[in-house]
């Protein structure tokens, strides 16, 4: 009676360590020479013996390696699990379907073993041994089938402890990066003022000196000090959406005329930039914020590109039936996304590979291209190039 209530008792501790008390367990209430716990291991195609008795069999099965059992070598174990089905037996030795190892070396003579299953599929296997002929009897097995539904709702329920305490870990670890991160561009953005002042000067020095190697290096430190200040603007930006801190300032702009400045500024000879659309497109935005959902994209896409070829600036209007909706679009020929980073790009912090930045450029778009009321999607495939679009109505809901 005490075992039964013990085994109905388990906790959701660890699940090798629980498995192991309810092997023990079983063991004490069938007067079992050994008690296994089989869970599949997918990797290595393998049951694996992850909670067994504390007896003698059990530590000789062990030594005998015969804790791990290869689907491909059967055996009324594998069968069980691949079959779904129970099994009982009180001549194991006579049985021409099991290992020899299980019946000669083990001496196991009598056998119960039903399928376990954990959530919504059968994961496993238990399994009660005997060294006796004919020990176990058709209500040991009826009730074995009871308690490995058992075990697997508790074993179910030790994994999505073990799901949910890794969760916290991890959610809290970003929560301490993120706060420290914000830390830091605050910290930073205190001394770009006077870092732009001083290139400034320096440029306007060695324009007056015609110093052309000066001025070229200036305007160098110039265009990284640029990138410095937009990463950390982005940076402060995903602090200021996470505390409700984050305001829009909508006002008319000409989307066409802004795409334009955005491409005038990211073309070069090696990387060209080219605009598509209309000579003027007027709707309610924040300029400065379209711009900057805008430069992260095409940065995103010049990074991606192959030399020479050039990244596109589409913009278009559509009418719906809410209204006129503008659709701006961000395209490059570079090598595309491979198809499971697709579902996390837009993730904070989510980096592809061979990425050097930390993942917020296209996070912070997304969340910028809500905030207007719209939305940021992105369609790719491998060796075709991606397309990012912004879909924003006229005018945002705050101020329709």
């Amino acid at each position: 009676m005490q075992a039964l209530e013990s085994l109905l008792a388990l906790p959701a501790a660890e699940l090798r360590p629980t498995l192991n008390t309810a092997g023990q367990l079983i063991s004490e209430l069938l007067h079992a020479d050994k008690v296994d716990v089989f869970l599949i291991e997918m990797s290595t195609q393998c049951l694996v013996a992850f909670g067994t008795s504390d007896t003698p069999m059990a530590r000789l099965q062990k030594a005998l390696g015969l804790d791990r059992m290869p689907l491909a070598n059967g055996g009324r174990a594998v069968q069980v699990y691949e079959t779904d089905t129970p099994f009982i037996t009180g001549r194991q030795e006579e049985d021409p379907e099991e290992l020899p190892g299980i019946k000669h070396r083990l001496g196991v003579r009598s056998s119960l073993m039903v399928p376990l299953p954990i959530g919504q599929e059968t994961r496993g296997v238990l399994g009660v041994s005997s060294a006796k002929n004919d020990f176990f009897t058709r209500d040991d097995l009826r009730f074995l089938v009871a308690v490995a539904r058992w075990v697997g709702m508790v074993a179910h329920r030790v994994e999505l402890s073990q799901e949910l305490m890794k969760l916290a870990v991890k959610q809290a670890r970003r929560a301490a990066a993120e706060e420290l991160i914000t830390v830091l561009a605050h910290d930073m953005a205190n001394y770009l003022l006077p870092l732009q002042a001083r290139i400034q000067l320096i440029q306007r020095r060695a324009a007056r000196k015609q110093d052309l190697e000066d001025l070229r290096d200036a305007d160098g430190a110039a265009s990284s000090l640029r990138s410095l200040t937009r990463l950390i603007q982005d940076l402060l930006d995903v602090g200021r959406l996470d505390q409700g801190l984050f305001t829009l300032r909508p006002q008319p702009v000409d989307v066409a005329a802004l795409a334009r400045e955005v491409t005038t500024t990211a073309n070069t000879p090696g990387h060209p930039v080219e605009y598509r659309g209309p000579e003027e497109l007027v709707m309610i935005a924040d300029p400065e914020r379209l711009r900057q959902v805008l430069e992260n994209l095409v940065a995103n896409a010049l990074k991606h590109c192959p030399e020479g070829l050039p990244v596109g600036i589409d913009v278009q209007s559509q009418n719906r039936p809410e209204g006129l909706w503008v659709r701006l679009a961000v395209t490059d020929q570079g090598p595309g996304i491979p198809a499971e980073q697709l579902p996390t790009l837009f993730e904070r912090f989510a980096k592809g590979p061979g990425s050097t930045g930390l993942g917020i450029g296209l996070y912070l778009a997304r969340r910028l291209a809500e905030a207007h009321g719209g939305t940021l999607e992105v369609t790719s495939k491998p060796g075709d190039g991606t397309r990012f679009e912004i879909a924003l109505p006229e005018a945002p809901p705050s101020t329709g």
